[in-house]
C-alpha cells in the first residue's frame, strides 16, 4: 500500500487524508496515495488529531502513546508514526478494515 512506509522491522509512518466532522467515524478508501479517514471530531483545538492516534490505536490493536502524530497538525494531510507493528501486518489489519 501506497499510504505506509516502513520505518523500522516494528514502527512505519501512515499517510492520511483526515475528513473532520463527519457523520461517522471509519476508514472510507484512499485519496490519492493516502488513506481516507472520516472522523465526527471536529477540527477545533486538537480534538481531531487526538481523535486520529485514538482510532489508529484501537484499529491497529496498539496503545495510544505508540501512535505520533509527525505531521499535518493542522492540515487534513497528515503522517502519523505508529510503532509496536510491522508493515505487514498493519497491511493486513488495514486491508480488513477497508473490506468491511
Amino acid at each position: 500500500m501506497q499510504c505506509l512506509t516502513s520505518l523500522t522491522a516494528d514502527s512505519f509512518l501512515l499517510k492520511l487524508h483526515v475528513q473532520p466532522r463527519a457523520k461517522t467515524n471509519g476508514l472510507t478508501g484512499f485519496h490519492g496515495d493516502a488513506l481516507k479517514l472520516r472522523l465526527n471530531t471536529p477540527p477545533v483545538d486538537g480534538k481531531a488529531n487526538k481523535a486520529v492516534e485514538a482510532y489508529l490505536g484501537n484499529l491497529f490493536g496498539v496503545p495510544k502513546s505508540s501512535v505520533n502524530l509527525k505531521s499535518g497538525h493542522q492540515s487534513r494531510s497528515k503522517q502519523v508514526k505508529i510503532e509496536g507493528l510491522g508493515v505487514k501486518e498493519a497491511e493486513e489489519i488495514l486491508r480488513k478494515a477497508l473490506d468491511s
